[in-house]
């Protein structure tokens, strides 16, 4: 699996640092595919009602963390596709609230997120696998949030992303459970 250099300060926006800051230099496709299998068992691990949990009024349940991350994935590779194309149109931003709230998470089953979940990620690393390498470092451009990055920035922020929400749901999940 080929290895992706972390961006430097400047190729994403300033609050990205919370993510970037939880992933390992070079090898994110790496740590995608064994961060997968990691989510994976621990959220198997879990008692079906703490799937629903939510740790104060107003906060998703773990599925819809889950669901987030997904659609937060799916929506980052697509940027990355598009500025890695040299795209310069800019690209509007998502309302992860929105989102989340017509996912109907709660009504799922837990392996069809999963199902789900494993072909974004399938998709998502063989995405930055085949891109050109001058294509990392091309910088895209938009109005919502997380736009003016490098294409190799949104492979960080999608790991990182999705360190965070798990380094959530460990803290403030299971917890109070």
């Amino acid at each position: 699996m080929r290895t992706i250099p972390k961006p430097l300060e400047g190729e994403y926006p300033p609050y990205a640092i919370m993510y970037m800051r939880l992933i390992p230099d070079g090898q994110v496709l790496q740590y995608l595919r064994d961060n997968f299998i990691a989510v994976k068992e621990l959220i198997y691990s879990l008692p079906e009602k703490t799937l629903y949990h939510r740790y104060a009024e107003g906060k998703w349940s773990i599925k819809e963390v889950l669901i987030h991350i997904i659609d937060d994935e799916r929506i980052f590779a697509y940027r990355a596709l598009r500025f890695a194309r040299g795209e310069q149109q800019n690209l509007i931003g998502f309302d992860q609230d929105a989102y989340t709230a017509l996912s109907q998470a709660d009504e799922r089953d837990l392996d069809n997120i999963f199902e789900e979940y494993e072909a974004v990620r399938r998709s998502t690393i063989a995405l930055f696998n085949g891109l050109p390498e001058e294509s990392l470092t091309r910088m895209g451009k938009g109005t919502g949030t997380f736009n003016n990055a490098t294409v190799r920035a949104l492979a960080y922020h999608i790991a990182g992303h999705e360190q965070h929400h798990i380094n959530l749901i460990k803290e403030r999940y299971l917890m109070e459970v």
